[in-house]
């Protein structure tokens, strides 16, 4: 039962992807952030896929190339990666500032308690992630919040 329960899920999932890759690009604030994104970034936003994963001691940023073919993409992303766990363990959120033209919620506090967060950046098949860990409570909310404000931002999974 699990597994036809599964099997139902994959193309369910693929079919919202579709009308979300859709939604997304008519919405002109959205296209706006993504064109800063990949300009920023170096990724196309278009043929990447994020997840801003809340954790009890932090959270993940999970970005993913689409096509596991697409070695260039694949490389930009994990660049990417390493670039900004390497930034935001030097308190630097310029990145985030960029993409988004806007503060965005969190950093602040992340960035006067760098020194109680760890940032590691590690490969994925197809592409990359940033796990961010901390044991002092104040630093979770804030990161807990730099990720609730991606994940919107960005019509992004959890």
């Amino acid at each position: 039962m699990k597994i036809s329960a599964f099997a139902f899920l994959i193309p369910f999932g693929a079919c919202r992807r579709q009308g979300e890759s859709a939604r997304r690009h008519s919405d002109s604030a959205f296209a706006a952030m993504q064109a800063r994104g990949q300009a920023v970034m170096g990724v196309d936003q278009y043929a990447s896929a994020h997840v801003f994963e809340d954790l009890g001691d932090g959270g993940r940023i999970v970005l993913d190339a689409d096509n596991p073919s697409d070695a260039a993409g694949i490389g930009a992303i994990r660049q990417h990666m390493r670039d900004i766990a390497a930034a935001f363990r030097g308190g630097d959120f310029a990145k985030p500032f960029q993409v988004h033209a806007q503060a965005v919620p969190g950093t602040s506090v992340m960035a006067a308690r760098r020194i109680k967060i760890t940032y590691e950046a590690s490969d994925r098949p197809r592409g990359a992630e940033v796990r961010i860990r901390t044991t002092d409570s104040a630093a979770v909310a804030a990161i807990h919040a730099f990720l609730a404000f991606q994940r919107t931002a960005h019509h992004a999974a959890r």
